[in-house]
């Protein structure tokens, strides 16, 4: 593919972005303001990458008519050959790192995100799992420098977890993690057998761009906000205070309950990002709907009932069934050593649009 023309419009767009960011006007807008200096920063990184890319075929071509010209034992030729296998895994690299960067990014890629794990088909079991689910989550985010912070959850009576609903912030989060949403399923067999036959359970993963109050508007007439006790082991201060929160959205039906704070008000504030989030989701959902028809195949990012991963202990494999990726590295993945899975998941997306950039 010939990234010259995309490279030129991105580097007019650069220079455009540039001139705005120039003006003190540009910053009586503090969100507009923001959009242009992640707009910049990336533009900036692209160009710079597209700039040695170009030199990278250059340099290339160089030697390859050197080659050409000179006898093939030759030191220069010898010279030429090294110096264009080395080129050619560089242009590679430059390559694959343009291909990402001239595809229209997502804008809540940059986002923080609320993740929601549930327990689904197999009962303790699938309970057992989520927490797996969980622990997988933290220790991935954990290695890439993210904070985790639980903002509900509800344990099973065997160390499991019913629910669970948790904020990852960082830089990036959203878009590595978009590709976790859906149906994820396990085979194995569980503690609670005794016969040692294999199980099959599932759970459900949503990942939701962290939304703020600009994105969307919720008025305080539409909200019904109650508050109880907390629920959890007795003498614990959680539990001798009215601080759990629980707002129904009325136009929408939606329930959030936050309890992991001692205070009620940390506790509404929580349960206020967790339904601006669902609302922006369901908002995004909606507007993918109108172009879902039009598209032929996509990684799945947000459908709820689509089973996207198997996890099987027996075998020790791992299956992502919308790209029929297999590895058999099924505890490292369990660790949260999850980038062999998402990163395949973030290249085949990138081809996908930049095939829809073609037509």
């Amino acid at each position: 593919m010939d990234f010259r023309p995309h490279l030129e419009k991105f580097r007019r767009r650069f220079a455009e972005v540039e001139s705005a960011l120039s003006d003190p006007k540009a910053f009586d807008n503090p969100q507009r303001a923001q959009e242009l200096s992640r707009e910049y920063a990336r533009l900036k990184e692209l160009v710079a990458t597209g700039d040695t890319y170009l030199k990278t075929l250059e340099h290339l071509e160089e030697n390859r008519v050197l080659l050409r010209s000179e006898p093939a034992d030759s030191e220069l030729a010898v010279m030429a050959k090294e110096e264009i296998t080395r080129l050619e895994a560089e242009e590679k690299r430059l390559g694959q790192q343009v291909q990402s960067g001239i595809v229209p990014p997502d804008p809540n890629d940059s986002r923080n995100t609320i993740m929601e794990i549930r327990a689904g088909a197999g009962g303790q079991e699938s309970a057992l799992f989520a927490a797996d689910l969980h622990r997988m989550y933290t220790r991935y985010a954990e290695a890439r420098g993210w904070k985790v912070e639980t903002m509900d959850s509800s344990p099973s009576d065997l160390g499991g977890l019913k629910e669970v609903i948790f904020q990852i912030t960082g830089q990036d989060v959203f878009k590595r993690l978009k590709y976790e949403s859906g149906v994820h399923r396990v085979q194995r067999v569980p503690a609670t057998e005794a016969q040692g036959r294999i199980h099959t359970s599932t759970c459900t993963v949503a990942v939701l761009p962290e939304a703020e109050e600009v994105d969307i508007e919720i008025k305080p007439e539409e909200l019904d906000i109650t508050v109880c006790r907390a629920s959890g082991p007795g003498g614990q201060g959680v539990n001798t205070t009215d601080s759990a929160v629980q707002i129904i959205h009325k136009p929408t039906g939606l329930i959030v309950r936050c309890a992991d704070e001692r205070s009620q008000q940390k506790n509404k504030a929580k349960a206020m990002r967790v339904l601006r989030s669902r609302l922006l989701d369901a908002r995004v959902a909606e507007e993918n709907a109108k172009y879902a028809a039009k598209r032929k195949a996509q990684v799945g990012t947000g459908e709820r009932n689509e089973r996207i991963r198997t996890y099987n202990f027996p075998q020790n494999r791992v299956t992502d069934h919308r790209i029929e990726l297999t590895l058999y590295n099924l505890p490292a993945v369990m660790e949260g050593d999850l980038d062999p899975v998402i990163e395949p998941l973030m290249a085949h997306d990138v081809e996908e649009k930049l095939a829809a950039l073609k037509t």
